[in-house]
C-alpha cells in the first residue's frame, strides 16, 4: 500500500453514524462525507478506482456495498477489480485474527490493471489488513501502485 488517507478519526459519534449507514441502510448519511472525500480526491493521483468488495452473503444482508455507494455518490467510475474469497465478518474477529488472515481477495480483471495506479475505497481502516491484502493482490497482478481512502481510522 502506497498510502491511506482517512477522513476522520474513528470515535463513538462516527461509529454511530457509520453503523446507521452500513448496517441499517441509511444511505442518505453517506452524503455528509461527499464534500470531504471530493476535496481529498482532488489531490490524489490514480488511473483506476475500485472498492473493497463484500462477500455475496454480506451484500445480500445489507442490500448494498457501502464503499461502492460512496463512489457512486461522488460520481466516480469504478472497476470491479477484486472479489472476496473469505465470507466471515471482519467485525467479529479479534485484532490478532484480522492481522493473521490468509489472503481474502482475488483479482478479477488482471488485464486492465497492469502498470496502473489503483485507488481503493473503503469505509473503515481498522487494522489495515483488508486494505493491505487488497493492495498485495492488486500489485501481484501487475498494478504499479495502490493507495486508499477511507471514511475513518
Amino acid at each position: 500500500m502506497s498510502k491511506n488517507i482517512s477522513l476522520f478519526h474513528y470515535n463513538e459519534h462516527l461509529k454511530g453514524i457509520i453503523a446507521k449507514y452500513k448496517y441499517r441502510g441509511d444511505c442518505a448519511l453517506a452524503e455528509i462525507f461527499v464534500p470531504y472525500m471530493r476535496e481529498i480526491l482532488e489531490d490524489m493521483e490514480y488511473d483506476l478506482i475500485t472498492c473493497i468488495p463484500l462477500s455475496d452473503e454480506r451484500l445480500r444482508e445489507r442490500g448494498f456495498n457501502q464503499a461502492q455507494a460512496l463512489a457512486d455518490l461522488l460520481g466516480l467510475r469504478t472497476v470491479e477489480l477484486l472479489t472476496r474469497i473469505d465470507t466471515e465478518k471482519q467485525s467479529k474477529k479479534s485484532r490478532h485474527e484480522r492481522m493473521t488472515l490468509p489472503q481474502v481477495f482475488q483479482v478479477a480483471k488482471k488485464d486492465v490493471l497492469r502498470n496502473q495506479s489503483i485507488l481503493v475505497i473503503d469505509d473503515i481502516y481498522t487494522t489495515g489488513t483488508t486494505l493491505r491484502q487488497a493492495a498485495k493482490a492488486l500489485k501481484k497482478a501487475g498494478a504499479k501502485a495502490v493507495s486508499s481512502i477511507t471514511l475513518s481510522r
